[in-house]
Parts: structure tokens; sequence; C-alpha cells
């Protein structure tokens, strides 16, 4: 096997006391990242027809997920070479500038570029919140403070769809919802430059050092790849027809492209960004699939619950995002009872299970939302289901995921879990958006008059003008392609989720069996920048790491200040 470059161990475990400072200003970033990400999906049929975009504006969601999957595998290996602490900061200060510029757009094309620049600020803050956790937490730990995390990620899809349909039909209108989060995220930047302890990196490596371990190779190739693949396919059937030449062509060069991205970390990066040794465990390869399923079905889902409510339902936007509350609250709250349970008992497995098994069937009752006589209260139910299993399943399948890879490779497994996820959800919402379009389009009645019909095509996700259509039957009929066009989406979500729950026999629960070992190296490691040998994946290979201030206190338990040279041993951290 190659031998890797040196990267430096930034594991810092905090005392309690300190934790409880620290942490909930990382969960305030992201707790912003979810609310920016998911307070668009509620207005885009009304800021679709403001900026002349009504029957692209579903790319204002797209363009921002490309962005976030191009460069998230990005964030783990250079947080390794750079540090997290200051790569956090950055990505908050790219998402201040990516709103705010959001604010200011005066056509839909300005607007996507600047939501794929918060894409890519958002993909960073998600992926170095999570390692910076993991560095400053045990395994033990981890399951209770990621809990918390995923009960954040429901906050924020609470939050941010009643923020931007609040602003939507107030007088500052939707461009206010962006002028809102860039202060905040500027804010949350300036406390986590205060509180985070610093970076465990040493000052005296070199720069052209640093650099020189950069896969730029990796970067150009991943980039390019996944932004010329999904561009067609998001577009695929409204905006490019399937056998025209340049989605035919596009499609060839981002597949190429990808294929090379993947022989180049196989063969050729000193340093790779997304290690194809992880799928040599097949619990681990199981668990990257699933979140790939995961992120088709999340992202589209709370994108397409609004559109479905203001265009089947006839629901406005404030009651649209109110519909949105039954899925997102369970969410919440189940994540953080499971990090609760997983800290105490010590195991894993059960909670995924059982969180698979709610949101399948949860997805495939959804179906059923195809009638629109169907009951409100029961969409409720049905949408609070599948919302208990996503937060079942969001966080502790990171701390699985932990759980089955080594200690070393946390920060790349977060970054390629997160990554594959981001590309499940940009490929979702393309492909949600083909169907959803080309479902809805050859449903709608023969007796429709041509205008009308027109102006649907024209404006696919914003609500319908039907004022010029006088028959019952007919505008019916309209509504009722909506719910059959919603309900084809469902059937592929049912699909994913199946698949998830069928590769849960490849998973088995181990335990968190690193808790050991980490609770001794934090009792024995240094306060002060004491040196920590760490053997590398081949043979011989060490990496020279410091451990940084502040680290060494477990739960509150190991306060003092131990001077020690750790010697932390792979064959003790096997998995």
């Amino acid at each position: 096997m190659k031998k890797e470059p040196t990267i430096h161990d930034q594991t810092n475990l905090l005392p309690k006391n300190r934790l409880l400072v620290v942490f909930p200003a990382l969960a305030c970033a992201l707790l912003i990242t979810y609310i920016d990400q998911q307070s668009i999906g509620v207005v885009l049929p009304t800021i679709g027809p403001d900026l002349n975009s009504a029957s692209t504006i579903v790319w204002a969601g797209t363009s921002s997920l490309i962005a976030n999957t191009a460069f998230q595998v990005l964030y783990g290996r250079l947080s390794d070479i750079l540090g997290r602490k200051y790569l956090l900061l950055g990505c908050l200060g790219l998402l201040a500038l990516g709103d705010l510029l959001c604010g200011f757009a005066k056509t839909g094309t300005q607007l996507y570029a600047f939501r794929g620049m918060s894409g890519v600020a958002n993909g960073g803050i998600m992926a170095l919140v999570m390692m910076i956790v993991s560095d400053v937490t045990t395994l033990e730990q981890r399951g209770k403070y990621q809990g918390i995390l995923g009960s954040c990620v429901g906050l924020g899809n609470t939050i941010g769809p009643f923020v931007a349909a609040g602003f939507a039909r107030s007088k500052a209108t939707w461009r206010a919802t962006f002028y809102f989060i860039s202060p905040l995220a500027v804010a949350v930047a300036a406390l986590l430059y205060v509180l985070l302890p610093p970076q465990a990196i040493p000052a005296d490596e070199p720069w052209r050092t640093k650099l020189a371990k950069v896969d730029y190779v990796g970067i150009l190739l991943s980039a390019a790849g996944t932004i010329i693949l999904l561009v067609p396919i998001s577009g695929l059937g409204t905006q490019f027809a399937p056998d025209s030449a340049m989605v035919i062509s596009m499609l060839t060069i981002g597949g190429v492209l990808l294929c090379l991205f993947m022989i180049n970390e196989w063969r050729w990066a000193r340093l790779p960004m997304f290690p194809l040794r992880l799928f040599k465990n097949k619990a681990l390869a199981a668990m990257l699939i699933q979140n790939f399923l995961i992120g088709i079905v999340f992202y589209s889902l709370l994108y397409y619950l609004p559109i479905y409510f203001q265009t089947a339902r006839q629901y406005g936007v404030l009651e649209s995002a109110a519909l949105v509350l039954p899925i997102v609250i369970p969410q919440a709250l189940a994540s953080a009872a499971s990090g609760q349970y997983i800290s105490r008992i010590g195991r894993y497995g059960e909670v995924i299970w059982l969180g698979y098994g709610l949101w399948a069937v949860g997805a495939a009752l959804q179906c059923l939302f195809a009638s629109r006589n169907f009951p409100i209260g029961a969409v409720a139910v049905i949408l609070a289901v599948q919302g208990t299993g996503v937060g079942l399943v969001f966080q502790p399948t990171l701390v699985a995921a932990q759980a089955h890879s080594p200690k070393q490779d946390r920060a790349v497994v977060i970054s390629a879990r997160n990554f594959i996820r981001a590309l499940g959800g940009s490929a979702g919402l393309a492909i949600a958006s083909a169907v959803f379009s080309n479902t809805l389009l050859s449903s709608l009645p023969t007796a429709l008059p041509a205008s009308v019909r027109s102006s649907i095509a024209a404006a696919i996700f914003a609500v319908p003008d039907l004022s010029g259509v006088s028959d019952p039957v007919v505008r019916q009929g309209v509504l009722d392609a909506y719910s059959h066009a919603f309900r084809n989406i469902c059937i592929l979500w049912a699909a994913a989720m199946g698949t998830c729950l069928v590769l849960m026999v490849l998973i088995k629960d181990k335990g968190l069996a690193r808790n050991v070992d980490e609770k001794k190296a934090g009792a024995e490691t240094a306060v002060a920048t004491a040196p920590v040998v760490v053997e590398g994946e081949a043979e011989g290979e060490t990496s020279s790491t410091e451990v940084s201030e502040n680290g060494g206190g477990i739960d509150g338990a190991v306060e003092d200040t131990v001077v020690a040279t750790v010697d932390v041993e792979r064959a003790d951290e096997k998995v």
C-alpha cells in the first residue's frame, strides 16, 4: 500500500465545563446552515415569478446542492492539513457574503450563482462542525453531542420555512430572509473565533509543506465532474431535451471526469480526499450507500412538500410551512433522544434499524397523498412517522460509521459521508424535478385551454393560475395532475428507503469500541503541545502530531495538566 503524507491528529478532548461553552456555539453554526438551506424551498413559488424565472426556479435549490456536493469532499483532508478552526470561520464568512448577494439578486441566474456560493459554505460548515465535535469528545460521548446536533438540523428545518414565509408575506419580501441570515453568520463566526481552542497544527510546519499535501488533481476532477454531470440531469426533460447533443456530451464528460477522480484517489493521490479503502469495510460501504439514498429522499422531500401543499392542496405559504412541522419537530426530538440512548447504553444498531423501518413505512404511506381528499390529520401523522425515522438515522449513522473506522480516519469518514449524501441530494432534486415536471405535463386534462397549459409549462413549480378555467371538472383535473406528479416522486422515495432498510443486514453493532482507548489517551495526553506518535497505515509509517491546549478532560473527570508522550498503537484500533 502506498505511503500517505503525514497528517496531524487534532484530538483535543475538552473538560466538561469548557465543552459546555464551545458546543453551543458550534450548534449555532449548524443551526444557521440549515435555516439557510431550508428557508428557500417554501418561497420558491413566490421567488420564481418575481425574478421571471418560474420555470427554472428549482435551480435555486439545485445550484446550492450541486456546489455543496462538488466541494464537500475537500473539507476532510483540507482540515487535516490546514486545521479546522480557520477553515470553519472562512466558510461562515462565505455564507454571509453569499446570502447578502442573494438578497440583491435581480435575475434568476444571479440568484442561482449566489446560492451556489452559499452551498459551498454550507457544505463546509456541516462537515467541519461535526469534525470539531469529534475532535473534542470521546466516541462514547459523541452519540449524545451528535444527537444534539441532529436536533439542530430539525430545528433549522423548522425555523427556516417560517422565517422565509414570514418575510415573503411582509413588505420586506423574500429578500429579507437572506439579509437576516448574513449577519447571523458573521456573529457566530466572531463567537467561534473567541471560544474555539487553538488549532492543534504545528506552527513551524512550512506552508509549502502543507500545500504540497493537497490533492489538487482530485479537487479539479471531483468539482468539474460533479458539476458537469448534475447540471444536465437537473434540467432533463424541462430545460434540456434528453437526446440533445449538450445533454449527452455533458453526461459523458461528467461521468468520465468522476471515473478519473476515483482512479486518481486509488492510484495517484498522495493523500486521497476520498480513500477508496473505506469501501473495503462492508459495513462502512453499506452506510455510505445508505447516505446516498438518504440524500435522494431527504433533500427533495423538504423541497417538494411545500410545493405539493401550495399547488395540489392550494394552501398558502405560511400554511405550507406549518405543514412541514410534523416531520421536522419529531426529527429534532428523536435525534436528541437517540443520542442520549447511544451514549448511555453504548449501542446504536437497534436505533438505526428502528429509524430506517419507520422512515420506509412513512415513505410508502406518503403515496396516499395522491388523493387530494386524504385527511390532513392523517398527512400529519404520516409525516411524523417519517420525521421520527429521520431523527433516529441522521446522526446515529455517523456514530456508527466512526465506530467502524480507524480513529485517524474520522475526518475523511465525515467528509466522505457528507459528500455522498450531498451527491444523493443533488441527484434526488434533479431526478424529482424531472419526474414531477414530466408527470405533471402528461397528466393535465386534455380539455385544458392551450393558454393555461402554456402558462403551467412555463412555471412548473409555481402555483397555477386557474382564473381562466371556468369548468370545475377541468380545474380539479389540473390539481389532480399536481397530486399525481407528487405521488410518483413518493414512489421513488419509498424504494430508496426500502433499500436502506435491506442494507442494514450488512451492519453489525460494534458498540462504542474505542471509548476505553480514547479515555486513556485523554487522561495521559499533554495539555501543552506534547508530541504524539501515531502509527500510520503503511508498516513503519508514523505521523508526528501535537495535542493542543485545553485537552485531557473526560466529562470533567480529568482536568489536571499532565505532560506525557503517548504511543497509540494501530492494532488497538483496528475495526
